[in-house]
């Protein structure tokens, strides 16, 4: 049996590795899990004794086959709990990505397995997120963009809006803007805030937030 934090690190591996490729440093898992470098170091040895990841010194870590296998069944968990909580709770899309990782590593596969049917098993989460399989496959990338990627007059889809800030998350649900939204960026200032029309109206959203907004290109490109 593995930890909960065990898990954790796994899952942030996988999520990093997505993102920037492998390997994944010491520092970036420190980051992104808000944890000091040694304490990151001291589970990377744990997790390469166990054989849930390859560690390379002084470049990082890239998680096994076994490592990327359970971190995408956390993943799933995750966000069909999200999902759950959205569609049958009545829980506000900003405040299920905690709830959901308190419930992840305790649910059972029969549980799981009765959420998936329920809610016709799902593809995305509430946040665009993609939901792995039952076979536990990596997800496809999805050809998506940064927000802040599209330059003044190209027009997108937002496909996914990253779940790591609350208080983004309700900014962006008061701004109309979720996963489907069509937008138009109408102007980009030097000093960072990007301005976008939706049906609801123009929006200036801080570069920051641009940033945790993916969008699919309207034409593609």
């Amino acid at each position: 049996m593995l930890s909960d934090v065990m898990e954790d690190y796994l899952k942030a591996i996988y999520v990093l590795e997505r993102e920037g490729g492998t390997p994944v440093s010491t520092s970036a898992i420190a980051e992104h899990l808000d944890k000091t470098p040694p304490t990151v170091t001291s589970m990377l040895e744990k997790l390469a004794e166990r054989g849930l990841v390859e560690r390379e010194k002084y470049k990082g870590v890239e998680l096994t086959d076994e490592g990327r296998t359970v971190a995408l069944e956390v993943i799933r968990h995750h966000r069909l709990l999200e999902t759950y909580l959205t569609e049958h709770l009545d829980y506000d899309w900003s405040d299920v990505h905690d709830e959901a990782d308190r419930l992840e590593h305790h649910i059972s596969e029969e549980f799981e397995r009765r959420v998936a049917e329920l809610l016709d098993e799902p593809t995305v989460d509430p946040h665009g997120d993609p939901i792995p399989g039952v076979d536990l496959e990596p997800v496809p990338d999805d050809e998506s963009v940064s927000l802040s990627e599209l330059e003044t007059g190209e027009t997108g889809v937002v496909s996914r809006v990253s779940d790591r800030n609350d208080e983004e998350l309700s900014y962006l649900a008061e701004a109309g803007i979720k996963p489907g939204t069509e937008l138009t960026v109408v102007d980009v200032a030097p000093f960072g805030m990007v301005t976008v029309r939706t049906d609801q109206g123009e929006q200036s959203l801080p570069e920051e937030v641009a940033r945790s907004i993916r969008v699919r290109r309207r034409d593609g490109g």
